[in-house]
């Protein structure tokens, strides 16, 4: 458009020259895009009307930016949901006992170390071993054989030959006989929450466990 076409569009737009160089703006909104639009074509050079491929052009990205907001808003929406739902989550998480995988069992001044293995085959015989933090052998406990699923196992602290350990960090490593092979299995420890952190930024649930400490939401194999 010429000069004077642009300043008839501004004045039609109720705006003026100094107002529009004062007030510039990033955004434009849809009834914004509309009213310019309209505005243009009403104004435009008749011996030079907008040519049906402009015309369509703008309508395109008139419809982009309506279908971005429209995507912006539905994900913000989803998003909020999905932090109440979190939330609701973490409130019924306290107090909990859940499963973690971790090889290192908390044992508590009369305590015990309480955890699991899951098979996914039949083995003929099990042993878990507990460890001190220097690696000697504290306890083995035997389990036999053994199904498909979930395997529980639990230690009072006592040594093997019956005394009492003191209270802190042990290593728990699981092993199994499967055809005749000795095989090494994830271990998952039970520990009670504490306290759950809510995301910000996208991050993941966090809970805070009595001993192991902080774990994401999502390494939790079961709740109790």
């Amino acid at each position: 458009m010429t000069g004077i076409q642009d300043a008839a569009v501004l004045e039609e737009l109720g705006l003026s020259r100094n107002l529009a160089a004062n007030n510039r703006t990033t955004e434009l909104g849809q009834e914004d895009f509309l009213k310019l639009m309209t505005t243009q074509l009403k104004n435009q050079d008749p011996f030079k009307p907008m040519e049906n491929g402009d015309f369509i052009a703008q309508l395109a990205q008139f419809g982009t930016v309506s279908g971005i907001e429209d995507v912006r808003t539905e994900l913000q929406n989803l998003a909020g949901s999905l932090v109440s739902n979190q939330a609701m989550q973490a409130a019924g998480m306290l107090g909990r006992a859940v499963l973690v995988p971790t090889s290192q069992g908390v044992l508590a001044s009369g305590g015990t170390v309480d955890g699991a293995v899951e098979l996914s085959n039949s083995v003929s015989s099990m042993n878990i071993g507990i460890y001190d933090q220097s690696g000697q052998l504290v306890k083995n406990i035997g389990l036999g054989s053994q199904s498909p699923g979930m395997v529980t196992f639990s230690w009072d602290g006592l040594a093997t030959d019956g005394s009492a350990v003191p209270p802190g960090r042990y290593e728990v490593r699981a092993e199994a006989i499967s055809g005749g092979i000795n095989e090494a299995y994830e271990v998952l420890i039970a520990d009670t929450v504490q306290s759950v952190s809510l995301p910000s930024g996208g991050s993941a649930l966090t809970l805070e466990l009595a001993g192991i400490g902080t774990v994401d939401f999502s390494q939790v194999r079961q709740i109790s």
